[in-house]
Parts: structure tokens; sequence; C-alpha cells
């Protein structure tokens, strides 16, 4: 019997040590730290984090593990390890860290690098393009397929140059007023400075772990970095992108945030901060001169009260009624529109009283990031797409009342038109009808033609070339396209082969604030 009950102890006990788990540790230091780091912060490439890896998400991990990822440096696996080790991998990635990830003011400064010091300085008016093209007509075209971005010509309608870029780009690249530079944010946190003349990555530094995006200064001089992880702004000088200061985002109570985005608000000569995590809106002044007037009223940059940050860049912290992390601003920069993602309406937020002044009938999700405004029948309005639900809100922006919702075949995310445009283009960008785009009349607020560029391919993202002529229309695909249209006619003109161009950015309706397109 003793012999019989040893044995079947062994046997029971076989299989139970056949399914333990593999010990993920070891596996990520022998396979994954020398690109990803020991810290899991990121290294030559990104940070695999929970917070970095939602776009990816647990049910495709497993697969980008054992096949590598194309367009990237990302090996395969399945030759070396087998699945229960990549099932370990995948949680011990997508587990948090027990305690949160900093990014300090040593690590940000060793990341620093300038790669061509005789372009650090420099101007439109100092400086001739290597190209026969107009520099304020050119596209920037991020391509998320294979982490390129493309100069795109705007009145030829071509390429004229192609670069790799960081992984993952994020938020949109930010120009210099004189559209002389450009920089550029990644997810991980990689800030890098472009010369569009000499068309030639100038300088780069990594911020942040996981980065929300970033703003550029009206005077050309800063640059502001938002981040998800660590709960930090991060100041930058726009010149060399050198590091001057590193700002905790905290309240009162010692509670951090993470930052939704940032902005820069030019007539105001400042920058405002959307937080993710508690009720306020954070302003960074960088003026040299405070204080300063603005619509008639003075702004006292030292009021003790509600200041989070003295000295040359004071910050003005200032109290909501609920957390505002989408913003879309008038064109005087006064007022701000935002929604709460707790509450039904959005909200008009007056920069200047400081406090809400109107409730919008905005429900759902409103992507107020991608809102535009035109002039209809003697009044401002705005418009903007909905996440969640498939229409498009038009809202006065003298009584905040709204004029019309326009249905549409499916949520939407980005919307855009232009001075010289006739009608506002919407995509459908959930959905079945994600190859959908709708071009609206901008004074009947009627759907006037749907298009579908690329049937069963997603379509999204419009831009306009500088004087209006053309709109152009991403396909998100890997074998995908810029379509360009006739803003007038409706009519296709060509198509331009790209690798998934996720965003285009032309300079000149950029740096001029153009109605048709965000800020």
């Amino acid at each position: 019997m003793r012999f019989t009950a040893h044995w079947l102890f062994l046997l029971l006990s076989l299989p139970l040590v056949s399914l333990a788990k593999p010990d993920a540790r070891p596996l990520y230091a022998t396979h994954c730290a020398v690109c990803h780091g020991p810290e899991r912060l990121g290294l030559t490439a990104p940070a695999l984090l929970p917070e970095n890896l939602k776009r990816l998400g647990r049910k495709r991990a497993p697969k980008v593990i054992a096949e590598g990822r194309p367009a990237t440096q990302m090996q395969g696996f399945a030759g070396k390890l087998d699945k229960a080790q990549i099932a370990a991998l995948v949680d011990y990635i997508f587990t948090p860290p027990k305690v949160r990830p900093e990014w300090s003011a040593d690590r940000i400064h060793a990341s620093h690098v300038v790669y061509f010091p005789e372009l650090v300085h420099g101007d439109a008016k100092s400086a001739k393009p290597v190209y026969d093209a107009d520099p304020l007509n050119l596209f920037l075209v991020v391509e998320a397929g294979d982490h390129h971005v493309s100069v795109l010509d705007g009145d030829r309608l071509e390429p004229i140059h192609r670069f790799k870029s960081r992984f993952a780009l994020h938020g949109g690249p930010k120009y210099t007023s004189d559209g002389r530079f450009v920089y550029f944010a990644s997810r991980d946190g990689w800030i890098s400075k472009f010369d569009m003349y000499k068309l030639k990555t100038v300088a780069e530094i990594r911020a942040g772990i996981n980065t929300r995006n970033i703003a550029v200064s009206a005077d050309d001089r800063y640059v502001l970095v938002g981040n998800y992880l660590p709960h930090t702004l991060v100041l930058l000088r726009a010149d060399d992108l050198s590091l001057i200061k590193v700002i905790p985002v905290r309240d009162d109570f010692g509670n951090s945030s993470r930052v939704s985005a940032v902005y820069v608000a030019p007539p105001r000569e400042s920058f405002i901060i959307a937080l993710k995590d508690f009720p306020e809106i954070w302003e960074m002044f960088y003026s040299d001169h405070p204080p300063r007037v603005f619509n008639g009223a003075v702004h006292d940059f030292h009021m003790a009260e509600g200041l989070a940050e003295k000295g040359p860049f004071p910050i003005k912290r200032i109290g909501t009624d609920d957390i505002l992390d989408d913003f879309f601003f008038d064109q005087s920069y006064t007022n701000l529109i935002g929604t709460a993602r707790n509450d039904k309406k959005g909200q008009v937020f007056n920069l200047i009283v400081r406090r809400k002044i109107a409730d919008l009938d905005l429900t759902g999700m409103p992507h107020l990031g991608s809102g535009i405004t035109w002039k209809r029948n003697g009044h401002t309005v705005m418009a903007t797409p909905n996440i969640k639900e498939s229409y498009v809100t038009v809202i006065d922006m003298d009584t905040w009342k709204t004029i019309k919702r326009i249905k549409t075949l499916g949520p939407g995310f980005f919307m855009r038109s232009h001075e010289n445009s006739p009608y506002a283009w919407v995509d459908v960008f959930f959905g079945p009808n994600r190859d959908v785009m709708h071009v609206i009349d901008k004074q009947t607020l009627e759907i006037v033609k749907t298009l579908r560029p690329a049937p069963g391919k997603t379509a999204a993202h419009v831009e306009f070339t500088r004087d209006g002529r053309y709109a152009l229309v991403s396909i998100w695909d890997m074998d995908g396209a810029i379509v360009v249209y006739d803003a007038k006619t409706l009519k296709e003109i060509k198509r331009i082969p790209m690798k998934k161009p996720v965003g285009k950015y032309n300079v000149y309706n950029k740096i001029h604030r153009s109605e048709g397109t965000s800020h």
C-alpha cells in the first residue's frame, strides 16, 4: 500500500508540475529587455506597459510575439517560445508595475541628441528649400503602416521626400509659425524636430514613457509635452529640444493626473492643459512680460490663488465643475468648449472669468478635438462629429444653441473644411460603414454627397490644399492611398499609394489656424 500510494502521489503530482505557469521575468530578460528595456520602459523599441499597449490589446499580443510585427525590427519568437511562455509574457507586460514608473530629468537629459547643430537656428527668410515647391503648400503624411512620414507637394500632388519616423506618432505634427520646422511626438515619448526646408531631423529627446501630444508656443521658443505616464508636463526649448523643466501634475491634495492634451493659445501667449483625472484646467504662460490684457480684461499672472508654478512659466490652475479632457476653442481662445465624460452635456468655459458660462446639448462622445467653425447667416457656427452616436452636431456660437443634428451612417472621428470650400467633410470611422465619407453643405446643413473612396476600407481624415482647391482623403490600410478630390465638383482626381496614411497636415492651413482644420 505504501508503494502504491507513493507512486499514486507521484503520478498525481506530475501534471501539476507540467502545468505550472512559466516565470515570465527571466523570459523577458532574455528575449525582450535588450530592445524594450529591463524596466519595460522602452529603449530602441516601445515601452511594454499597459498604458502603452491599449491599441495592441491582449488578444493580438500573442500573435505579435509569435510572428513579429511587419515594417518594424520586431522579430517573431514562435521558434524560441512555446504557447505557455508567450501567454506568460503577455500577462507580464499587461500587468502594471507595483510602483508607477518615473521618467526623471536625468533620463530626459541623457536621451537628448542634436544631429545637425547648424540647423538648430533658422527661419524661412534666411534659408532656401532643397526642393522646387511651395513650402507653405506641403503636406506631411503620417504613414502608420510602416512608421514613415511622406512630404507631399500640394501643387503637383506628388511626394517629394519620405523618411522614417519614431514608432507610433501621436497627436499630429506641430509647425513653427513660419512653417520652417515641425515637431512630432511618439506614443512612447520621443519628441523629434524636423527641418521642412532641408528635409532632415534636427534633434530628438525622450520626454516621457506614454505621451499624449505636444504644443509649440506662438513665439516659436518652447515646446510643451503632455504625458499620460509619468503624470508630468515637460517644457523644452524649441530650438534644440533641450530640457527646461519637468512639472509634476498634482492637485492640492497630492493626487496626480494624466495629461489628456496640451494646446497653444496664441492670443493669450499661453498653453492650455487638459487633465484626465481631476476637475481642473491648467494655463501656463510663456510671455516674458506679464501681466497682459486679453479682450479688455487684465489677467494677473501672479495671483496666489490657484497658482501651481511661479517663476518664468507660471501656471494658473482653474477649477471646473467636471473633468474636461477634450477641448475645442473659439478663434479668439476666449472660450473653451469641453466635454465631461461623466456628463451628458458639453460645457462652455470662459478663460477670462474662469467659469462655465453655458451648457451644450452634446450627448454621446463628441470629438471636439476635431471640431471646426465657419460663417453661416452672419453667425459663427461650430460642428463636431461624435465617436459614439451617428450624427454631427452644429451649434450657434453666439447663443450656444444646437442648430441641427445631421444624421450620418455611423459614428465619426474627423471633420474638416476650408474657408474657400462650401462643404464640410466628415468620416464614418466606426462600424460597418467605415468606408463612407459624407460631404455636407455648410449653409443648408444637408449631406449633398456620400462617397466610398475604397469600399470595405476605412476612409478618414480629410485635409485641404492651401487654396482649398483639393480635398485629400486617407485610406487607412497597409495597401492604402491618399485619394485626391476636386473640392468643388467632388470628382476624384488621382490616387497616391501610401502605407496606412492616418493623417495629413497642410503647412499653410495649420500655421494660419484655418477655420476648417483643428487647432
